[in-house]
């Protein structure tokens, strides 16, 4: 499925004392997203640096901001080109043959304690069928038994917390995602991305499940179409993709998102029940 969206987020900040800022909130450069075109305006006009991380294409870039107003301004058109397949044929691998750069996303990470869910993981979903629709089945869970409250975490709350609460936002909901995959062998990582169909419009938190080769998009919030994810960035959590890192001292003001498919057609009715990769295969992977 391809299609064209227009998208912007727009950021301001009252700084208050010298703060280095670090953002991602750029369209990763994914074979996928097709003719990108993007605007940065920084007012007023500081000098930024940036990086691209090799292989995952997070792209960042920093601020050295002296006191006073600050206003980021980011602005995008792509075209997405979302891979679909049947759920049913998507199989889990055997872990001798996920490749070894994947591995480091079956760990434990900051936010996501795997190994102290890994009995509850087991006993709820150790005897569903296998693949992608074992994650669908995750994610459902997910949805009937966490509820989605605005308030109910904040940017330190991990996946244990957010589970013995019943609550939490798209932040909390993937990272309770991903820490049941891995406690079942299944390598996962965050993403953050642009989430057509997402209202009220913001950042928005999915998770990836590798199966069968390729990284494929679930999302347990229910709140976006899969095949409208455009994609910021890929991080073992929440940590390590931040749409901003302030390092100072500063007052955030509000968030402004939008995304809109570029020929103006409304959200489709019905949301995708296929299985959506926006990530190319991995070399040489195998598979069941």
């Amino acid at each position: 499925m391809t299609v064209r969206y227009s998208l912007s987020c727009d950021l301001s900040y009252d700084v208050k004392s010298p703060t280095v800022f670090i953002f991602n909130l750029e369209v990763a450069n994914l074979v996928r997203h097709h003719d990108l075109v993007e605007r940065l305006v920084i007012t007023p006009d500081y000098k930024t640096r940036t990086h691209v991380v090799p292989d995952i294409r997070n792209r960042y870039f920093s601020i050295d901001a002296p006191p006073g107003p600050l206003n980021v301004r980011y602005e995008a058109a792509v075209t997405l080109d979302a891979f679909c397949a049947d759920p049913s044929t998507v199989n889990e691998m055997q872990l001798n043959a996920v490749p070894l750069d994947i591995m480091p996303f079956l760990l434990p990470s900051r936010f996501v304690p795997s190994d102290r869910l890994a009995a509850f993981a087991e006993r709820e979903f150790g005897g569903m069928p296998t693949g992608h629709r074992r994650v669908t089945a995750i994610c459902n869970w997910i949805y009937e038994n966490i509820d989605y409250q605005r308030g109910a975490s904040n940017e330190q709350t991990t996946a244990t917390e957010s589970l013995i609460k019943r609550a939490g936002v798209c932040r909390d909901f993937s990272h309770i995602g991903i820490a049941f995959c891995r406690a079942l062998n299944i390598p996962t990582r965050y993403v953050s991305c642009y989430a057509y169909g997402l209202e009220p419009r913001d950042f928005h938190a999915v998770f990836e499940a590798y199966l069968d080769g390729r990284w494929w998009l679930f999302d347990a919030t229910r709140q976006a179409n899969l095949d409208g994810l455009v994609r910021i960035g890929v991080g073992r959590d929440a940590a390590e993709i931040a749409f901003a890192s302030p390092f100072g001292e500063m007052e955030p003001g509000p968030v402004l998102i939008t995304i809109d498919r570029a020929d103006g057609t409304p959200e489709p009715p019905v949301r995708t029940s296929e299985a959506i990769s926006t990530e190319e295969p991995a070399p040489n992977a195998g598979a069941n």
